[in-house]
């Protein structure tokens, strides 16, 4: 236990984020609990990140790209965290209630709760089959006892005490998350799905990065959970059977025109990334670094159910996706 004053400790990893970290500084200044340390770890930035950053009055602490993996990043901003609960955001997401850390801290009241993740939902720019995921992934309901491991550090909290006993896994390419809870539960935590604690991810990726994204989780679940499987047959049928359920969801919206491309290829380079994933799940080299964090820069509407308090109205002209 840290004895901080601090409420919690946000970590917050980013690479060349510079286009969205102001907003998320921007809505943890305007959440309900205040007396949080806010801290950046960046991993080698060439745009305005960490100046944004600093103009924010956020701590920031380095990490090369040679050094670089979601789970060793995490474990230095924690490392530097002065409280008992730590938040984790990506750079690239925003929260949309002034209680999104009231909300996400809260399930912590409870002693065997050893982790909690929130809701996520899109952007206007998120890919139709992205929402679709998002909302199979995070409804708008908790289940009453979450016991698998599933979680995304893109929106969670941890108690510091258990990453003390056992940090995050360095070498997985990915879904450090999901060991990290596999490993929790097994103590015989509790991890809570928070869903009024409610960010929106904005997501900008080619269908390149799409594949890379898969490819590196399909790696690491391979890495965790070796039994696992998925075979050609495994890709055609997800691929078949997910595509057609996007484009059945389009079609009912009326939007099936302007999103069937995106699906058929945002679809594609997921399954194909996964299924190329599994059969490449191997060591972390640099190349392999290199390749899944740091690419080449390139070029449902679902409804939430409605809360009692007011979204938080961001000063830019991004639209919230609400």
């Amino acid at each position: 236990m840290t004895g901080s004053q601090h409420a919690c400790a946000i970590i917050i990893r980013a690479y060349n984020e510079a286009a969205s970290i102001g907003r998320l500084l921007e809505g943890i200044r305007q959440q309900t609990i205040q007396n949080v340390q806010t801290i950046l770890v960046d991993s080698g930035s060439t745009d305005g990140t960490v100046a944004i950053a600093r103009q924010h009055g956020v701590e920031v602490v380095h990490i090369t790209p040679q050094e670089f993996t979601f789970g060793r990043s995490l474990n230095l901003g924690i490392q530097n965290a002065r409280a008992d609960r730590v938040v984790i955001a990506s750079a690239h997401v925003y929260p949309v209630y002034p209680d999104w850390l009231e909300k996400m801290l809260a399930p912590f009241e409870n002693s065997l709760v050893g982790l909690t993740y929130g809701k996520q939902r899109g952007a206007p720019q998120t890919n139709f089959s992205e929402h679709q995921i998002f909302a199979r992934w995070f409804p708008d309901e908790a289940p009453p006892h979450q016991e698998h491991p599933f979680c995304n550090n893109a929106n969670a909290a941890i108690r510091r005490d258990l990453w003390e006993k056992r940090p995050y896994d360095e070498n997985l390419s990915g879904l450090e998350d999901l060991d990290w809870a596999n490993w929790m539960i097994a103590q015989g935590y509790r991890l809570v799905y928070a869903p009024e604690a409610e960010i929106i991810h904005v997501h900008q990726e080619t269908p390149h990065q799409v594949y890379n994204r898969y490819r590196r989780e399909a790696m690491a679940f391979k890495h965790i959970f070796p039994q696992e499987g998925f075979n050609f047959w495994d890709f055609l049928r997800l691929y078949v059977n997910n595509a057609s359920s996007d484009l059945r969801q389009a079609a009912r919206l009326g939007s099936l025109r302007a999103h069937w491309r995106s699906i058929l290829s945002f679809r594609l380079m997921q399954f194909w990334g996964t299924y190329q994933g599994y059969r490449q799940s191997g060591p972390l080299t640099w190349q392999l670094r290199q390749t899944f964090y740091y690419p080449s820069s390139g070029p449902n509407n679902h409804q939430n159910l409605s809360r009692q308090i007011e979204p938080i109205r961001y000063n830019d002209v991004q639209d919230q996706g609400k």
